[in-house]
């Protein structure tokens, strides 16, 4: 089934329009992060969570993440805080891992363990892909796994490997991501590194949808419903900007396309091929698709009647933004609110219904 948002919004709606695989975990690549005494939490949580949010806003999960200790159950952070692992690093199967990352930080020491050392290289070897956060890719240097590739390492970090492993690229990069090695050079950078690294690993729109959910705040200013990769976009011609503000101030009582044309100081033609240049899709068509998600949001996280939302949304007509609603999203607003409450809806009763007549 088509997704019905052709605009940017899509991101930000993608995992609310398309129903979870009920086929498993095919396909689903191995994820473990090994933490070292004194880790970045920042660094760790950035990049562990683009992955987690990978599962949430995929249609079935994409990754399974796991934790590994560098020296027991418990690993204790940069801020004294104490992280659970999922098993310690002598017992991890490094062989059976699409994705090994070190994680480091700002007191972890530049002296690795045989340990590590070997589960390092036992990965690479069966061609998994290897991280360093932090100062992490010190450690892929020690194992002599960076020859020849660049990186990005935190600043205190680069003189000694530098000294020592003349082989590896020092970027000025906060993060690198190639094929099989991606690098970042502190917490900030964690969370871009991992989406790109998504961005290559997924179908297109992924990782924009999870930059959607986890990067909202990079602007100043926060929108009720913010789109980052116009939001952050100093580049945009302040009358795209203009109108793009209005949109955003007149959700409940529309304006027409005219109107805010005028109001950004051009003609319409001119603000639709702004649109279509820079938003993918015509203004008025932008402006249904920031109400229904604004209606979606309500739905979600209010107990207002539809009728409310309906015209919280600018829609005068109950009908008519049901009707909106379902050709965006393939569900009523009474569907969508039961799922959301975990009440199964009639659609995806008879979705149930079909895969038990197959099997």
């Amino acid at each position: 089934m088509r997704d019905s948002f052709a605009s940017v919004l899509k991101h930000k709606n993608m995992t609310h329009l398309r129903q979870r695989s009920p086929s498993g975990q095919v396909g689903v690549r191995r994820a473990a992060f090994v933490l070292l005494d004194n880790f970045s939490l920042m660094a760790f949580t950035g990049a562990a969570d683009a992955l987690v949010t990978a599962n949430l806003m995929a249609p079935s999960p994409r990754y399974d993440v796991s934790v590994v200790g560098s020296s027991g159950a418990l690993v204790t952070s940069d801020l004294g805080i104490a992280i659970s692992t999922d098993c310690s690093l002598a017992d991890l199967d490094a062989s059976g891992h699409d994705i090994l990352v070190v994680c480091g930080g700002f007191r972890v020491p530049l002296a690795t363990t045989p340990v590590l050392r070997h589960k390092l290289r036992s990965a690479d070897a069966k061609g998994a892909i290897l991280g360093g956060l932090w100062n992490g890719a010190f450690f892929l240097a020690e194992a002599g796994l960076l020859d020849g590739h660049d990186c990005a390492i935190h600043p205190d970090s680069r003189a000694t490997l530098a000294e020592l492993f003349p082989g590896v690229g020092l970027s000025h990069r906060s993060y690198v991501v190639e094929p099989r090695r991606v690098t970042c050079a502190g917490a900030n950078s964690s969370l871009s590194m991992m989406l790109d690294l998504i961005r290559h690993d997924s179908e297109s729109g992924l990782a924009d949808a999870i930059d959607e959910v986890l990067s909202c705040d990079k602007s100043q200013e926060l929108l009720d419903v913010s789109v980052v990769s116009i939001d952050c976009n100093p580049t945009l011609p302040n009358p795209l900007k203009a109108a793009l503000s209005v949109m955003h101030n007149h959700i409940e009582e529309p304006m027409e396309v005219e109107a805010i044309a005028q109001r950004a100081g051009v003609s319409r033609r001119q603000l639709e091929r702004l649109f279509r240049q820079h938003v993918d899709v015509g203004p008025a068509r932008y402006y249904l698709e920031l109400r229904l998600t604004h209606a979606r949001q309500l739905l979600q996280q209010t107990n207002r009647t539809a009728t409310d939302v309906a015209i919280a949304s600018g829609f005068i007509s109950i009908t008519h933004f049901r009707n909106c609603f379902r050709e965006f999203f393939h569900i009523t607003p009474g569907e969508f609110r039961r799922r959301q409450a975990g009440k199964p809806s009639a659609h995806d009763q008879d979705a149930a219904i079909g895969l038990a007549s197959t099997q």
